[in-house]
């Protein structure tokens, strides 16, 4: 499971030497106003400011520091002119995000400006010299022009630096695929690709293992998941005690497994258990609360939406796995779920979340407990990472708005309406001709700016719809 944590982001803030002998006053008032701008971003991340660097020796050993203590990005800011050259050698070496901030330490021109602000606030031509070597150089820097006081920099760079996090963390994660859905298409990719392009590790392993470790699950820890569940969930009066026992005893075996191998998430599909021959249910509640604890899950082998969804929570808070199976014309909307599973830490305020005897044919199993309830209305992001034969992986993103809808009895597993911000009509024929699958992740908030900065972060195809 990924780590819950602040970004660590270190500030390289650079600045010529020149000034050391005839005003040397003017190195401790720019370091001053460096940590003053970590200090007003101390509240999304935890920021590094060694010192200023004001020679190419400066920015090449901080700028290894960062590499070598596995930072999340690098906050380059201008604390006065410093020559372009200077960066070169630290940008062959560099290996992490950059977020480029032209800022200064004042916003406004008065009339009072005299030729020491001009000295101290002189940040954009440097700034300017500086993206020159970062295109030179192949870097993809996201750059931010703005007030380093206002709310608009502190929000930009929060997206920045969840989006390296995000992206640090893809890197090292590790993922479980227990079998894969047959002639599925549109999940499949080069898993070696995979691991290049994207970050995470796939490996497949046999479902027995999971049969293994829910043999050694004791029973006091079944019975404080029972309690658990029963202080979160509605159960139903019809869903047995031995059958939502079993439930819980098959996602203790699947946690123990995942801590144990050191897993960040997990993809079955649901006739791996059918086919080994022990099993009694499928896997509906052990990948909703394991979700709901920031694992990543998708079904069916499809390990692009498993990282998705645990990336999501990463980024955002609490992915959720789903796919669109209805269109609704009326309400310019899909209706959106799967088979049972769903992160129930996304499920609306005003409903309670239910659980449920639900009988599903699929699988060929016994009834397995599902959760029932519908996504928080309000603003919400749909996602989906393709791999294009030729083109390479890409990242679609459907922003919109989850809908305030009636309840549906009939529909026994996570539902809700989810209206695209372009209509459900536009937005699904861009979907479609950019490849986007059948499977995706969910996050809740107007968080799109997230999930473009990770695919730019990760040298991706952004594609909004």
């Amino acid at each position: 499971m990924l780590e819950t944590r602040k970004p660590r982001i270190g500030m390289l803030g650079i600045m010529h030497g020149l000034y050391d002998e005839s005003q040397p006053e003017i190195t401790a008032g720019q370091e001053a106003f460096a940590r003053d701008v970590a200090q007003s971003l101390s509240a999304f991340a935890d920021i590094d400011f060694p010192r200023a660097a004001k020679s190419r020796a400066d920015i090449e050993a901080i700028a290894r520091d960062f590499n070598h203590r596995g930072y999340d990005g690098i906050l380059v800011v201008m604390l006065l002119y410093s020559p372009g050259f200077r960066l070169v050698r630290a940008l062959e070496e560099n290996r992490l995000p950059i977020l480029l901030a032209n800022i200064q330490p004042l916003p406004v021109v008065t009339a009072d400006w005299d030729w020491r602000r001009l000295t101290t606030n002189q940040g954009i031509h440097g700034a300017q010299d500086t993206a020159n070597m970062l295109l030179q150089s192949g870097s993809r820097p996201t750059v931010v022009t703005e007030d380093w006081r206002s709310e608009s920099f502190k929000r930009r760079f929060e997206d920045w630096s969840r989006a390296a996090m995000a992206g640090k963390l893809l890197k090292g994660m590790r993922i479980a695929c227990f079998g894969r859905m047959k002639g599925m298409g549109d999940i499949v990719g080069d898993e070696g690709e995979f691991q290049r392009a994207i970050g995470p590790e796939v490996n497949h392993e046999g479902i027995g293992q999971i049969f293994a470790a829910m043999e050694t699950i004791e029973e006091s820890g079944i019975d404080r998941l029972v309690e658990e569940d029963r202080k979160r969930f509605q159960v139903s009066p019809n869903l047995s005690r031995e059958s939502h026992r079993y439930a819980l005893r098959l996602q203790l075996g699947f946690e123990a497994f995942l801590v144990t191998r050191a897993y960040d998430g997990f993809t079955v599909n649901f006739d791996s258990f059918r086919e080994d021959g022990r099993f009694k249910q499928i896997q509906m509640l052990s990948a909703s609360n394991l979700m709901a604890k920031g694992y990543g899950y998708s079904n069916e082998g499809d390990v692009h939406t498993t990282a998705l969804v645990a990336a999501g929570s990463v980024l955002v808070g609490d992915g959720h796995f789903t796919e669109m199976y209805s269109l609704d014309f009326v309400k310019d909307s899909a209706l959106m779920s799967h088979m049972g599973e769903g992160n129930w830490k996304v499920a609306r305020r005003d409903r309670p979340i239910r659980l449920i005897d639900r009988p599903l044919e699929i699988g060929g199993l016994e009834n397995p407990p599902t959760l029932v309830f519908s996504a928080q209305p309000g603003p919400a992001s749909l996602l989906s990472l393709a791999s294009i034969s030729k083109l390479g992986y890409r990242l679609v993103c459907c922003p919109g708005e989850v809908l305030d809808t009636e309840e549906l009895p009939g529909v026994p597993m996570p539902y809700f309406h989810f209206r695209p911000a372009t209509g459900i009509r536009a937005s699904m024929d861009k979907w479609l001709l950019a490849g986007g699958t059948h499977h995706e992740a969910m996050t809740l908030g107007a968080h799109q700016k997230r999930w473009e900065l990770l695919a730019h972060n990760l040298g991706i195809d952004y594609i909004e719809v």
